[in-house]
């Protein structure tokens, strides 16, 4: 059993925990994954690393509920505890001096891309981070990517909060601007990813994107994790989870993310009635 150190709600429905798990501490590194099961009927979850201590042995990730496994997690408390906590797993984010690199966080991605900044500087790169969310109350985390970047900016799309506008909108006017950027990182909702990538490739810009939503079990199994890579199929879980986003068959990774969206559904809806809880 792992057990749940520290619990902080970051905003409504997005949450953050710290667990106990020195053994995964001990090996982890940026862009990895954990995968975990509150219990013996629990749903594998699989979650990006978005921070850990060696010292105090402990993981921390960060989640948003949305549907009955993560409402289901949300509910534990400070001293509970998750039955399977199973990482460090897939190739860490490549780290060396590359120059200048762009990190874009979108959403919940904001949690990953902050370890990647804070390595990527450590090696000697420029970092320009771009953060973004759909509104004011679905951004966290602001105060750390400061941290960890020489220049950041922020947008909500409805602009309920500093810059107004998509992640893509100041990305391509950094690589507009003239100066060489080396690199770039995007990690958040598939859309996003996609059209960062979409907004580098005339540029010629490397960009790595991260594929940790679509897995299931998490060792290269069961299969459910397949994606197109360069019209090769690779394994997110276990060739990833970060891949070259110009490589990337975008459509084939939106409708395979569709495969179970009713199930969701029903599973959410049975839980919420479960609990007296209204969406």
């Amino acid at each position: 059993m792992y057990k749940i150190l520290f619990k902080q709600t970051l905003l409504p429905k997005i949450h953050l925990m710290r667990i106990e798990a020195p053994k995964v501490a001990a090996k982890a590194q940026a862009g990895q994954f954990v995968v975990i099961r509150i219990d013996e009927r629990g749903e594998r979850i699989p979650l990006t690393i978005a921070d850990w201590d060696n010292k105090e042995g402990s993981i921390t990730i960060i989640f948003m509920e949305v549907g009955a496994s993560t409402a289901r997690l949300a509910a534990l408390n400070e001293g509970d505890s998750i039955m399977n906590f199973v990482g460090p797993l897939g190739l860490p984010t490549e780290i060396e001096k590359f120059g200048t690199v762009i990190c874009v966080g979108g959403g919940v991605g904001i949690a990953p891309v902050f370890p990647i900044a804070r390595a990527l500087r450590e090696a000697g790169n420029r970092v320009i981070a771009i953060i973004g969310a759909r509104s004011k109350d679905l951004l966290f985390w602001e105060d750390m990517m400061r941290t960890v970047s020489d220049e950041l900016i922020v947008t909500t799309d409805d602009g309920t909060y500093a810059r107004k506008g998509v992640v893509t909108i100041p990305l391509k006017e950094l690589l507009e601007r003239g100066e060489k950027i080396d690199r770039v990182i995007a990690i958040g909702p598939a859309v996003m990813m996609k059209f960062c990538s979409r907004t580098t490739q005339p540029f010629g810009v490397k960009t790595m994107v991260s594929l940790n939503s679509i897995m299931v079990d998490g060792t290269g199994m069961c299969g459910a994790c397949r994606v197109a890579v360069g019209g090769v199929t690779k394994f997110a879980c276990v060739d990833g989870p970060d891949f070259d986003g110009h490589e990337v068959d975008w459509d084939l990774l939106a409708a395979r993310q569709r495969m179970y969206i009713e199930e969701e559904k029903m599973s959410f809806e049975r839980w919420l009635a479960k609990h007296a809880v209204t969406a």
